[in-house]
């Protein structure tokens, strides 16, 4: 079953940022994952969005998703997001059709 995977990023350092930011393609392509939006500037329907970035991605199945999030790859440039950001992220599973 396809999942998903939504982040609300605030980015607090652009440029520690920016080290994450060059090698998360790299990485991600290694993984069957689908980069779905990337947005700075959501057009928020209700309530309020803080985040200064929002990610949606989707993997065909939880374990996709997992092995790439907790893949070594991805865990050594993660420490470049977390210090330079903070989020909430979520994984949602999609709707059996």
């Amino acid at each position: 079953m396809t999942v998903f995977i939504v982040a609300r990023i605030d980015i607090r350092d652009r440029s520690g940022y920016a080290e994450y930011e060059q090698r998360f393609m790299g990485i991600f392509e290694c993984h069957p994952g689908t980069l779905l939006a990337v947005s700075e500037d959501p057009e928020v329907l209700e309530g309020s969005w803080p985040a200064t970035r929002t990610v949606l991605i989707s993997f065909p199945d939880r374990d996709a998703a997992l092995a790439w999030y907790r893949s070594r790859d991805y865990q050594e440039i993660l420490q470049h997001r977390l210090s330079a950001s903070s989020a909430d992220i979520a994984l949602l599973e999609g709707l059996a059709t």
